[in-house]
């Protein structure tokens, strides 16, 4: 009989769940936030370019955030970074309500950019404290981290899912301020059960860490975190502003039921490409038969598997140039790419997870993963910015290209790891 596996301690699988509940409410807010504000200022006449200026300054702040967001839970603690970012969402929440319809176009986009700016500080904080919580709590059995750190990461990808689906239909059915208000609400009453309810497990912080310290020395983390970067432009090229806008135009008929139905199927579809991107994140270490198989090895398959997702997207952006104008067996095909592109994504994207982890040290966890997530953050930022280029520039052709490239780019810097010491 094979000796039982090590297990957490109560008070760390505890904390570990309630950490994990207050990442699950944030996302939820989260995705709803990033689906209201794009098809709401879609409905309001703005232009491709000038959607993706509004996210720009949500990326930006996940950059700084990050960078300095392992020296503040080193220094501070992880639950008071956790804290304050579910703060700071709700504070984010209640600002947007007051956007003023009458305003011009100049003073909306920086109005929101900046609200946007601080939701972005907010997830960046929330996220870097619980992907770093796991790192202390996982037991150490063969292959827990890895499990831990999927579940985690699908799970919260999966409510974010459900997130893009409720602000579309919070939007068509209520409106936006009302949307943004029920937000708020629900999401200070989980605060406030959070805080209340939140176990011992976590570190409280010591007084000589320093903000030197955040930038890495080991190699491997570096060119994983150059890895995460394009890695997510390569996702997010697409995501943000294209395929949602060329959605939109293909499914909508022009008038105002024609735009609210459209809103409902694009949400439902960037609901489901997300909710099975976090099934397949979840799976991912069984999928891979992870368990015993060295940290080399599974970098190993990174560098695969982002090899595969280059393709994808490459295939896609020459059948829409092929077919030149919308066709139902585009958007067909277009659908069922990438949702495969998903797939493919959540598993790179687990497998970097893990790695992070793997590489890092207990005592640095926290600057490891907050620079590792500047990254991905970065990532993101030039992701989105290009959305918005790319697609006003060549349309949907350019759009995918351009993530097919940076997919490449990806896989340059990931495939240098194993050699990497």
């Amino acid at each position: 009989m094979s000796p039982a596996a090590p297990q957490p301690r109560p008070d760390g699988m505890a904390a570990y769940v309630a950490v994990t509940a207050a990442y699950w409410a944030f996302m939820l807010t989260d995705g709803a936030l990033r689906m209201l504000v794009l098809l709401h200022f879609n409905t309001l006449g703005f232009s491709p370019l000038q959607l993706a200026w509004l996210f720009l300054l949500y990326e930006v702040a996940g950059i700084v955030t990050n960078l300095s967001a392992g020296w503040i839970a080193a220094r501070f603690g992880l639950t008071s970074t956790l804290y304050v970012g579910l703060g700071l969402q709700i504070v984010a929440l209640l600002a947007l309500a007051r956007l003023d319809p009458a305003w011009s176009v100049a003073a909306s986009v920086v109005f929101v950019m900046a609200v946007q700016g601080l939701s972005g500080v907010a997830k960046d904080l929330a996220k870097m404290s619980s992907k770093s919580a796991v790192k202390l709590l996982a037991p150490s059995a063969d292959g827990a981290l890895f499990r831990w750190v999927a579940v985690l990461t699908g799970s919260k990808n999966a409510v974010k899912g459900v997130g893009f689906f409720l602000g579309a239909a919070l939007l068509g059915g209520f409106g936006f301020v009302t949307a943004l208000w029920a937000m708020a609400g629900v999401l200070a009453l989980i605060l406030a059960g959070v805080a209340l309810f939140m176990p011992a497990g976590l570190p409280r912080g010591k007084k000589g860490a320093k903000f030197s310290e955040v930038f890495s020395k080991d190699r491997r983390i570096n060119l994983l975190s150059a890895a995460r970067m394009f890695l997510f432009g390569a996702r997010d090229v697409w995501f943000v502003v294209g395929i949602p806008i060329y959605f939109t135009a293909v499914f909508s008929d022009g008038t105002d039921e024609g735009r609210r139905w459209a809103f409902f199927l694009v949400g439902g579809f960037m609901a489901v490409w997300i909710i099975g991107y976090g099934a397949v994140q979840a799976a991912a270490p069984k999928l891979l038969r992870a368990a015993g198989r060295p940290e080399a090895e599974i970098a190993r398959l990174a560098a695969r598997w982002v090899a595969i997702l280059t393709v994808i997207p490459a295939a896609l952006a020459v059948l829409a140039l092929v077919a030149g104008a919308p066709q139902d067996w585009l958007t067909v095909t277009l659908i069922l790419g990438l949702l495969v592109f998903g797939a493919v994504f959540a598993v790179n994207s687990s497998v970097h997870s893990y790695l992070i982890l793997a590489f890092t040290r207990a005592e640095r966890v926290t600057m490891d993963v907050g620079f590792y997530y500047m990254s991905n953050a970065a990532g993101r930022l030039l992701g989105t910015l290009l959305s918005g280029l790319s697609y006003q520039a060549g349309g949907l052709p350019l759009c995918l290209a351009t993530a097919a490239a940076m997919a490449g780019a990806s896989w340059i810097w990931v495939r240098r790891i194993p050699a990497a010491g």
